[in-house]
C-alpha cells in the first residue's frame, strides 16, 4: 500500500509506503545508496541495481516526482531525495505443517519507507 501525501511545508514532497514485504536491512541497503541524490541520478541508480528492493522504490521516487510535477507544478529535473528512511513494520506470522502432526512458524518481515523530495 503506497499513501501520498504533501507534507504541511510547501518544499517537500512525501511518499510513505507500508508492509512492504521484505526485510529492513534488504531495503536499507539501497535507500543508503539514493539518499541525498538528483531525481534523474537516482532513477540511473536504481534501474541498474541487482536487487529485489530496487523495485518498490523505483517505483516511490517515480510516483513522488510525479505528484511534485502534476501537484505542485515543480520541474522534474530540479529534483533530489532530501530524505529516506526505512523502518520495520509488523512481523506476520505463519505455521508451516511439518512430520508427525507438527508445526514450525515462519516469520516474514515487513517494512515502512520513507522517501523526501525537494527542490534544489
Amino acid at each position: 500500500m503506497i499513501k501520498r501525501k504533501n507534507s504541511c511545508s510547501s518544499t517537500e514532497v512525501k511518499v510513505l509506503a507500508q508492509h512492504i514485504c521484505m526485510s529492513v536491512f534488504k531495503a536499507r541497503r539501497v535507500i543508503d545508496q539514493i539518499r541525498g541524490r538528483s531525481y534523474e541520478e537516482t532513477l540511473r541508480i536504481l534501474e541498474l541495481m541487482p536487487y529485489r528492493a530496487s523495485y518498490p522504490i523505483l517505483k516511490m521516487v517515480y510516483s513522488a516526482a510525479s505528484n511534485a510535477s502534476h501537484n505542485m507544478g515543480w520541474d522534474e529535473a530540479d529534483l533530489f531525495i532530501s530524505k529516506a528512511e526505512v523502518n520495520g513494520g509488523a512481523i506476520v506470522k505463519k505455521l508451516r505443517p511439518r512430520a508427525r502432526g507438527r508445526s514450525f512458524p515462519i516469520k516474514r518481515p515487513t517494512c515502512h519507507i520513507t522517501i523526501v523530495l525537494d527542490v534544489i
